[in-house]
């Protein structure tokens, strides 16, 4: 367990390895799961805001949904979390031409139709965090089939799942926060080959 501040991370963040291979799974985080993307408070207000700005992107066949349930729902398990269709696909997906599912919020991040990129857990999966009170904890927390050509290609290319994460990672919690992540990081791989 590695502890900086009020933030514990299991080792498994420095030890795994992991690289998205979207070739393969096709953005299947975004279709198969209990629920939607877990969102803070803060993020459904920014969603409620941008809407209008990121409807353009969005698959029209899901915008039903969106005016029917709202930008977000609640789950009694995960708090705020976003719309699904069906309990399945993200209401904000959309399939591109290759058949891989991707975010339309982060699709107009890129077209410069929004500052949002899209919800920090989502950003950061395979990590999923956990609130309790005084401190966080950080889990690494891939799907065993729908993960496994991502990390399989984690190892290939020698990628620990926090350096895959840097940019999510740095806006989540600081780039001070990230550098002693690294330093931790070092130091225990330095004491591995000793």
């Amino acid at each position: 367990m590695i502890a900086i501040d009020n933030v514990l991370l299991s080792d498994e963040i420095i030890e795994e390895e992991f690289v998205c291979d979207l070739t393969k799974c096709k953005g299947g985080c975004c279709v198969d799961g209990d629920c939607g993307a877990p969102l803070t408070e803060e993020e459904t207000h920014i969603i409620a805001r941008i809407y209008p700005h990121i409807k353009p992107c969005l698959d029209e066949a899901y915008i039903p949904e969106i005016e029917r349930q709202g930008t977000h729902t609640i789950d009694s398990e995960y708090g705020y979390v976003t719309p699904t269709v069906n309990g399945g696909i993200c209401v904000y997906g959309y399939t591109d031409e290759t058949g891989t599912v991707k975010c339309g919020i982060e699709k107009a991040w890129r077209e410069g139709l929004t500052d949002f990129r899209k919800p920090i857990s989502c950003h950061l999966y395979p990590i999923r965090i956990t609130s309790h009170p005084g401190y966080e904890a950080v889990n690494y927390e891939p799907r065993p089939v729908l993960c496994k050509p991502a990390c399989k290609l984690g190892r290939k290319l020698k990628v620990p799942v926090y350096k895959f994460l840097k940019e999510p990672l740095i806006r989540k919690y600081g780039e001070d926060f990230y550098n002693a992540l690294d330093h931790i990081a070092l130091k225990h791989f330095d004491q591995k080959d000793k």
